[in-house]
């Protein structure tokens, strides 16, 4: 990757982040509770050697009245869905870390990165609402920083046990009928604030080593283990006033304005390849949340993307073949290995 480049992900969450998306797509509304637009939406991604799509879930229902998209289908097993009928992009699912335990989290995200070979991550999220401590039952609302504490030791957790098997722990030897070496896996013995976990994990050592692990920041930010990318909200037009036009008609269709939080760009996809340009300072790339799936990301993956490479801040071409080769990650060595 030259030092110019920049990383990209997109997040293709249902029929896109505003919440009349769902009457303007192209996408039919049925269609969001089935893999369908998912695999699209992943497929031009990689068409346009972007580094990974994010899929965004939580353990409640989403907010709001009746005219806004309610309900969703699990990100990590939609995005487990996608593995094998792709090829390179990589593969990040939201996973809250409050209510489920890590052990499950480990187990799962690790099978992502077995089905997808090597091109799994993880966006570890806390849970901070009182609709899904009441869908658990078993704790009460952590203050925010407990919830951060709390994500922290899980990542910790998580990560001890995807080393729990050393990467050769697995023999295969028929003709001794010696499938693992017992030697080599590892418990973990893990003793913190919320957790205790023996280990080892039942699932063996992830083709990363380590799925890559994202969090958000203070700013909203997306920090990918020492990268930053700044998330940016998109609506496109061919014109300026096309994409103001079709900002006006999603409001309209609303009921109400609607602007995202964060980096909010209306305008035409050269335009956001100049703003894209002046806003890399001090960040490693972008995560591109399309209004409206697929049209803006077809638009961004059409018109944006070229106009990006032709400046020198996208790859040409996939240079690796997991997502870590795709952030320019090295794969962690395993804390257990030789103990």
């Amino acid at each position: 990757m030259a030092s110019s480049e920049l990383h990209f992900g997109v997040a293709i969450d249902g029929a896109g982040y505003h919440p009349a998306a769902w009457r303007a797509s192209g996408v039919e509304p049925a269609a969001l509770f089935t893999v369908g637009p998912y695999l699209a939406a992943a497929g031009l991604a990689e068409s346009a050697k972007l580094d990974f799509v994010t899929l965004d879930d939580s353990l409640g229902v989403q907010p709001g009245e009746s005219s806004v998209v309610r309900g969703r289908l699990d990100a990590l097993l939609t995005l487990a869905a996608l593995g094998p009928v792709t090829h390179s992009i990589g593969l990040v699912p939201t996973v809250t870390t409050t209510h489920i335990e890590p052990f499950h989290v480990s187990t799962a995200v690790a099978t992502l990165d077995h089905v997808s070979r090597g091109r799994a991550g993880v966006l570890a999220v806390p849970s901070r609402t009182e609709a899904e401590v009441r869908h658990f039952g078993r704790r009460t609302l952590p203050s925010a920083s407990e919830a951060r504490v709390e994500n922290t030791e899980v990542i910790d957790v998580v990560t001890r046990l995807w080393d729990s098997w050393e990467d050769d722990a697995i023999v295969r030897d028929e003709p001794t009928g010696r499938f693992i070496d017992r030697d080599k896996l590892h418990y973990v013995d893990f003793e913190g604030t919320f957790f205790s976990v023996k280990g080892p994990s039942i699932t063996p050592r992830p083709p990363q080593g380590h799925p890559v692990v994202a969090t958000y920041g203070e700013d909203h930010d997306l920090l990918i283990e020492g990268k930053t990318l700044a998330i940016v909200s998109v609506l496109l037009g061919e014109t300026e006033q096309h994409a103001l036009d079709r900002r006006r008609q999603l409001d309209s269709l609303y009921g109400n304005e609607f602007r995202p939080p964060g980096r909010d760009f209306v305008g035409t996809p050269a335009a956001l390849a100049a703003a894209l340009r002046v806003w890399s300072t001090g960040v490693d790339g972008f995560l591109i949340r399309p209004a409206v799936l697929p049209d803006d990301l077809e638009l961004f993956a059409n018109e944006t993307v070229p106009e990006l490479r032709r400046a020198g801040l996208i790859r040409e071409d996939y240079t690796g073949t997991t997502l870590r080769e795709h952030l320019g990650l090295a794969k962690p060595a395993n804390q257990y290995q030789g103990v």
